[in-house]
């Protein structure tokens, strides 16, 4: 991840010692888009008011209410109290970088989740939290980049979700957030296969670092999965009285998906490590062959050195010194100890004749 990703990923703290529910409000405005149906109409409105939203909420529909930047405490606190929404469940929402998790209040559901966003070769985790009652869903987000369209298309076409009520909207929304991460893990599955071609045949130090990248990435996707994973199940069990059976039953498909996108990461996670390991391996190769060489280099020039030497010694009763044909017997000398050193070597196993 950039360093603009980890900061904007850090969690938001109240000052130590805070009293519960204590907001930490990001600069920044707050937009407010509103939907608004029933099996046979459907209203949307863009840059809805605060004031107006109750001339907009209507008994007999379900309301969706997106609420994009949380920068604008007063919009905040008047759709917490518009909603009846737990100081210390708005304090979930608004202090971002909270583990996803699914709680149940008396009044309302509140599930709190991370968006995967793919931004050129890297991603991001935006928080984005949900709260719904028996007839509204108020979703709340800091990023800009938008993934409920086809939750938005869906409404539009007329499709099931018009006809359930307020707890498929957010499994609806719940599930597509879980898809969003099938292409980030692609992507990880494409560079992961790439590095694994690399490792063996390149292991150069940058290879190294490619590699605890991506460990990294893949331990903090590993862990959000599991903790969305467990969300998406806290949902299915009775404790949640807002969840209807009939929902329950999709909620199995998104813990599924969550189940699956996990076993994925887990594998790639430990193809990661295994990368580790036979980058050490081919570096340790490497270095082993490479001392075998220098260790013949020197095996085959210490005769030579030492006949050379002894030839170069300046006493002056040395026999071959004044004979015509030392010179030509002392290079053949050191041809054939060369030569059957290597001859040796070879035998031996030291010299891979086959090249391979």
């Amino acid at each position: 991840m950039s360093e603009a990703a980890k900061s904007k990923r850090s969690r938001r703290r109240p000052p130590i010692g805070a009293s519960p529910g204590t907001l930490v409000f990001p600069a920044g405005a707050t937009r407010l888009k509103l939907i608004a149906f029933d099996k046979d109409q459907l209203v949307a409105r863009e840059g809805v008011r605060l004031d107006e939203l109750a001339a907009l909420v209507r008994p007999g529909q379900v309301t969706w209410l997106e609420v994009e930047g949380l920068g604008d405490e007063a919009v905040l606190r008047g759709i917490a109290e518009r909603f009846a929404i737990h100081p210390l469940a708005l304090a979930d929402i608004v202090n971002i970088g909270q583990r996803p998790k699914a709680e149940a209040y008396p009044d309302f559901e509140l599930v709190i989740c991370r968006q995967a966003c793919r931004r050129a070769q890297e991603f991001d985790l935006e928080q984005v939290s949900l709260v719904f009652t028996r007839d509204a869903v108020i979703s709340f987000h800091e990023g800009e980049r938008d993934v409920f369209e086809p939750v938005r298309e869906r409404l539009r076409r007329g499709t099931l979700v018009r006809t359930m009520g307020a707890d498929y909207l957010a499994y609806a929304l719940v599930d597509t957030l879980i898809d969003g991460y099938y292409p980030i893990v692609e992507t990880l599955g494409a560079k992961i296969e790439s590095l694994e071609d690399e490792v063996s045949a390149r292991p150069t130090h940058a290879l190294l670092g490619q590699i605890h990248r991506v460990r990294r990435e893949l331990l903090t996707l590993v862990r959000t999965v599991h903790q969305q994973r467990d969300a998406v199940s806290a949902l299915m069990r009775a404790g949640h009285p807002l969840v209807s059976d009939p929902v329950r039953l999709f909620l199995r498909d998104s813990f599924d998906h969550a189940l699956q996108i996990s076993d994925v990461l887990d594998t790639f996670r430990e193809i990661a490590l295994g990368m580790v390991e036979i980058y050490h391996s081919s570096v340790a190769q490497r270095t082993n062959e490479v001392i075998k060489v220098l260790t013949i280099l020197s095996s085959i020039f210490i005769p030579l050195t030492f006949i050379v030497g002894v030839y170069g010694m300046n006493f002056e009763h040395m026999p071959e010194l004044r004979w015509q044909y030392g010179y030509a017997l002392t290079w053949a000398l050191m041809l054939a100890v060369a030569g059957g050193l290597l001859w040796y070597f070879a035998r031996a196993g030291w010299i891979d004749r086959d090249g391979e």
